[in-house]
């Protein structure tokens, strides 16, 4: 028989925090949430924008704008199911999305003005899409192990999930 304690059983990340696939998983299950909330408002901005002949400028602020918007709201809506008054799901979506959001606009946006003509080729053509496409992709690999390490500090997205029992 094994007489190994369960502490002992598994690895322990330097914070005190078992570090595990299921670690890996909140986290990919974060930060699909989050790309959710940043596509939405990614897709829309730009939609509005090139509809309204905006630059590139105006059209990822826009973008990011509504990136968060619509992050932030997807979280309010979750907890506040889950019974939170609105000002306290306000601070918890500030808390578990604002960071993983960040990271996501940074990244998303920093690759789409830089694949080559995919802010000015306009939404009809495939390289806008594709390039959109790809810059998300990329954000998303990216913030994984963003949140990742702050879920394993207790922070970003380890806020929300008493709420999601």
């Amino acid at each position: 028989m094994d007489h190994t304690t369960h502490a002992q059983s598994h690895p322990v990340h330097d914070h005190g925090h078992r570090v595990n696939d299921s670690s890996w998983r909140t986290a990919i299950s974060a930060t699909v949430h989050c790309l959710t909330g940043c596509a939405i408002g990614e897709v829309l901005g730009m939609v509005l924008a090139t509809w309204w002949g905006w630059s590139t400028v105006p059209s990822v602020a826009l973008a990011v704008g509504l990136a968060f918007f619509f992050g932030y709201l997807l979280t309010i809506t979750s907890v506040r199911r889950a019974g939170l008054e609105w000002a306290a799901a306000i601070k918890v979506a500030l808390a578990a999305d604002t960071v993983s959001i960040l990271v996501m606009e940074v990244v998303d946006n920093a690759v789409m003005v830089t694949v080559p003509g995919a802010m000015n080729e306009g939404l009809a053509n495939w390289v806008f899409w594709a390039a959109l496409a790809f810059s998300l992709a990329v954000a998303f690999v990216v913030t994984v192990p963003v949140n990742r390490a702050m879920i394993a500090r207790g922070k970003g997205h380890a806020v929300v999930h008493e709420y999601h029992h």
